[in-house]
């Protein structure tokens, strides 16, 4: 089996349970040791001289995966310490704050229970695309027949050392009279569906004195039995909603298994989510970077650009989704001189660049928990920083399989194909800020909204998005699509049956 097919972006994922399991015990070995190759070449040390951490989500095949890595790091002579369970941006802080030369966590994100994968991170942030190639590439040719089962890791609780750097940050951010018990007084429930996320209830915010009653799926189950452990999920948002509502509390958060992506709702259960959670957000990173520039990905809404530039004066930059795209978009605007403090995808990805521009969902949380607290005083809420958004009446995604074997390359042209259609139709105009796809937006007599067309980052999918400021707007909006689309022979659009009637 070539290792390569189990790149995902600039991670590593495949299925790790099962009788279709790719991410085997001898796949992981060779993973591991393409890994030491790279990261010896990176900090010209050789495996004795290295220090890397290890971390796992709450997944069944974490156990396995992690004595499989501890093996080979052990083999190489490579200082291991062992984090246990933790949260992916946990593992990264303990590049900056111990010293690691690397960190590797063990997760597969918001997937299913039977997938697994494995993250790098090193001090200057996670491994590129090019990383993950030479780690496979290097994987694939490794020679591990003679690598056993020892163990000479370090155990370390570093969770407890990250849920004190929030404690501590909360606290100076507040600045309460009751300084160490700053939350006393206010109800806030987490849902961290059977994920890593529990931590941050009775870690951080029961320790400064907030009453968690009311919060679900603190504890770890690596089956999800609940609900799918992923803010972008309905069933999930619901789940947080509906605990606030029942609890009467005034704040809810909710995470995705390892913590690096979150959402909240206010004290009625309403989401602040996707395009919500961006403006406060942005709000947020803007309050000290006046003028400064965010950059979301390409899904975000027309009304989210209105928001950023027209009441926080701010700039938007719409980019490419994946998390990592942002990022380094925003480190590339910063290093010629362009004010970026936030990089965010809609996905709820939020890295701010006075928190090494890793996307944090926890961080983003304690600053939004500081925030709520902060704003009480002035007898506000989180919503009323966001009232002035506009809310799209409708919205819709559709994905579109697509049947070529070199997905990639029919994608790609189908998207050329329909920029060329899109040039002469009445009422359309193509965006100017096309850094992924093709967006269009359609005047009120062709949908009142936008469109847009993308290349799935990992998946043989081209998505498609659809928003209107009219009711029925967007079934126009289909309806003018349809005329393109069905037309494209290397693309699967069943899914379009009924809606463009």
């Amino acid at each position: 089996m070539s290792l390569m097919k189990l790149k995902s972006g600039t991670d590593i994922r495949g299925t790790a349970i099962g009788k279709n399991t790719d991410l085997t015990d001898n796949a992981v070995k060779k993973i591991i040791s393409g890994f030491v190759r790279v990261m010896c070449e990176k900090t010209g040390k050789t495996p004795s001289g290295l220090k890397v951490s290890i971390g796992h989500d709450s997944r069944l095949s974490a156990e396995r995966i992690r004595k499989n890595v501890v093996s080979v790091l052990s083999y190489h002579g490579v200082k291991i310490i062992d984090c246990s369970l933790a949260s992916t941006p946990a593992m990264f802080m303990t590049t900056v704050t111990i010293g690691c030369d690397a960190a590797i966590q063990i997760t597969a994100s918001h997937h299913p229970s039977d997938k697994n994968g494995l993250k790098f991170f090193t001090e200057n942030g996670g491994f590129e695309n090019e990383d993950i190639i030479k780690t496979l590439e290097y994987a694939q040719d490794a020679d591990i027949s003679a690598i056993g089962d020892s163990d000479n890791s370090e155990k370390l609780d570093f969770m407890s050392q990250y849920a004190e750097m929030h404690r501590k940050m909360i606290c100076e951010g507040i600045n309460a009279e009751n300084y160490d018990r700053p939350l006393e007084g206010f109800h806030i429930v987490t849902d961290a569906g059977n994920g890593v996320g529990g931590f941050y209830a009775t870690q951080v915010l029961e320790k400064l004195g907030a009453d968690i009653s009311g919060s679900l799926y603190l504890d770890p189950d690596g089956n999800f039995p609940n609900h799918a452990p992923n803010p972008e999920n309905a069933e999930a948002m619901k789940s947080i909603s509906d605990a606030v509502i029942n609890s009467g509390a005034d704040f809810g958060v909710i995470f995705d298994t390892d913590v690096d992506r979150s959402a909240c709702v206010d004290s009625e259960g309403n989401e602040i989510n996707r395009n919500a959670l961006i403006a406060l957000a942005s709000a947020i990173a803007l309050e000290n970077n006046p003028g400064g520039t965010i950059v979301t990905d390409s899904v975000t809404s027309d009304g989210l650009k209105y928001f950023i530039e027209n009441v926080l004066g701010g700039k938007h930059h719409r980019f490419r989704r994946g998390y990592k795209n942002v990022i380094n978009e925003s480190l590339r605007l910063n290093s010629i001189g362009i004010n970026s403090p936030l990089a965010i995808e809609t996905s709820g990805h939020a890295a701010l660049r006075e928190n090494y521009f890793l996307d944090d969902g926890a961080y983003l949380i304690t600053k939004i928990i500081i925030l709520l607290v902060n704003l009480k005083k002035e007898g506000k809420t989180p919503a009323d920083l966001i009232s002035e958004l506009p809310v799209p009446a409708e919205e819709k995604e559709l994905r579109f399989p697509i049947l070529d074997e070199d997905f990639r390359t029919s994608g790609q042209n189908v998207i050329k194909d329909f920029e060329e259609y899109a040039k002469n139709r009445e009422g359309w105009y193509i965006a100017e800020d096309n850094h992924e796809g093709l967006r269009v937006s359609l005047d009120e007599n062709h949908g009142n909204g936008w469109m847009l067309l993308r290349q799935s980052v990992h998946d043989p999918i081209l998505p498609f998005n659809a928003e209107s400021n009219s009711e029925g707007g967007v079934k126009k909006i289909i309806r003018e699509f349809s005329g393109f689309i069905k037309n494209q022979k290397s693309v699967d659009t069943s899914v379009m049956e009924g809606l463009d009637e």
